[in-house]
């Protein structure tokens, strides 16, 4: 883990630098303050980070990246749950509080799924939250339903795994 001295001397020496590097890449100041600022508090949390950095700005941009790309993950699902709630019949329009609720939902499912095959990714939603069986998400998906039933372990495995 960073000592925050080491993170105070890259956040004085290479602040400003990284949040015009996002901005030109984002466009927009406020995501670009809050993605370089949140770079630097997950140097705060993080117990992987080397111990010295020979190249300080590459290693504070992969972090940036990474933060956009979640950013951007999590914009796309907003839409696409926007988009799903707008098809609703008007009489299960949901409340403001329960639709926060579902999306934060949504998201945390998004996390624990991270970094899965998007097909076995699929196979869980198909059978979870659609009620799916077996043989019906194999059916959706062109493939056996063993092969479908390894999908399945393999997306509860990793949502074990990410809530240890």
């Amino acid at each position: 883990m960073f000592v925050p001295s080491t993170v105070e001397s890259l956040y004085v020496d290479h602040h400003s630098w990284l949040q015009g590097w996002l901005y030109r890449r984002l466009g927009n100041l406020e995501q670009a303050a809050d993605i370089a600022q949140d770079t630097f508090v997950r140097l705060l949390t993080t117990d992987s980070a080397p111990a010295t950095l020979e190249q300080p700005r590459a290693f504070l941009t992969t972090v940036a990246r990474n933060l956009v790309s979640n950013l951007w993950r999590r914009e796309k699902l907003e839409r696409a749950y926007l988009d799903a709630l707008a098809q609703l019949p008007e009489q299960t329009v949901l409340s403001e509080e329960q639709r926060a609720l579902l999306f934060e939902t949504l998201c945390q499912i998004d996390r624990l799924l991270d970094g899965l095959p998007a097909i076995v990714k699929r196979a869980f939603l198909l059978s979870q939250l659609e009620g799916r069986t077996h043989a019906e998400v194999a059916d959706a998906l062109g493939v056996s339903v063993p092969t479908v039933k390894r999908y399945l372990i393999k997306a509860l495995e990793q949502c074990y795994l990410a809530e240890i």
